[in-house]
């Protein structure tokens, strides 16, 4: 992070990843390295009633960035009226954030990206997962969101040499999905393979930004951050309950990772890397018998 000019920071998950992301952002500028942050246009049910995420065709002002890339501001929306987290959060900060289609796939997301790093002269992208299902083996019985999250790292992996990459998973269990234990589980995996290549935690200042930043979002996952960034412990319910967080000091930790060496040990990324489609990455995930957030989506527009 201190060798770069410029980052560009994103939120992989979708919906609220990218309030959690804006603590990466403080991170590379307590470095010395100014960063912009971003995320993916797919915001959940509980906002956007319409299964998926978005194209850019979809996507209501802002300032495209090529076929899969969109440069939002606090009136960024979907065709339907949507405020995407990304403009709230850029009106929050008020400065444009960035909004990375992924229906044309890995191949589009990564074409997305490069766009946007060109765009804003960055050389450095840092992909911020909130929870760490993103480096999930796809067995563990609580993983419920691995389609966005593989498509954006098979999108780093797809950019490396290109484009320098590191990812990191910030607040190890947050999301309600994976427990901490198995996010540490494949922590040790990634740093066998030598792809670990450091640990920040959230300062309290971070803390208080990423909490304001938040309030207008609807996030859960980034506010347990918060609260782990401040000391509390026990267990948390989000998701209405129907999700249950431990909390501790070790959800205020990011790990990062070098992603040109991690390859061999994201197992979905790399089922869906060559992937040109929403459909196609949704369905080398679902043939190898994982769901999908997008396929529970569906389920629940259609019952």
């Amino acid at each position: 992070m201190r060798a770069a000019s410029r980052a560009l920071v994103l939120g992989i998950g979708g919906g609220g990843d990218v309030v959690g992301a804006l603590a990466a952002v403080r991170h590379c500028e307590a470095l010395g390295t100014p960063a912009r942050l971003g995320g993916v246009a797919w915001e959940r049910l509980p906002i956007d009633p319409k299964p998926g995420p978005r194209p850019v065709a979809e996507i209501t002002g802002g300032r495209r960035l090529g076929e899969h890339a969109v440069l939002a501001d606090g009136r960024t929306t979907t065709s339907d009226g949507v405020l995407f987290s990304e403009s709230h959060v850029a009106a929050h900060l008020g400065t444009e954030t960035v909004l990375i289609d992924i229906t044309a796939g890995a191949v589009g997301a990564a074409e997305g990206i490069a766009a946007a790093t060109e765009e804003l002269d960055c050389d450095l992208v840092v992909l911020i997962d909130i929870g760490g299902d993103a480096i999930a083996a796809g067995d563990e019985p609580g993983l419920a969101s691995p389609l966005c999250d593989s498509i954006m790292l098979a999108a780093g992996l797809r950019l490396c040499g290109r484009i320098p990459h590191e990812f990191a998973v910030l607040g190890a269990g947050c999301d309600g999905e994976l427990e901490p234990e198995e996010v540490l589980g494949r922590v040790g995996a990634l740093a066998a393979a030598g792809a670990w290549s450091g640990t920040w935690s959230v300062t309290p200042e971070i803390a208080d930004e990423v909490e304001a930043a938040a309030a207008s979002t609807g996030t859960e996952a980034s506010l347990q951050v918060v609260r782990c960034a401040r000391g509390v412990t026990g267990e948390a319910e989000i998701r209405g309950g129907r999700r249950t967080v431990p909390l501790s000091p070790l959800g205020a930790l990011a790990f990062c990772f070098a992603a040109e060496r991690a390859g061999p040990e994201l197992p979905m990324a790399s089922r869906v890397v060559d992937s040109t489609s929403l459909e196609e990455a949704h369905e080398a995930l679902t043939s190898s018998g994982i769901h999908t957030e997008l396929a529970y989506e569906r389920e629940r527009v259609d019952s």
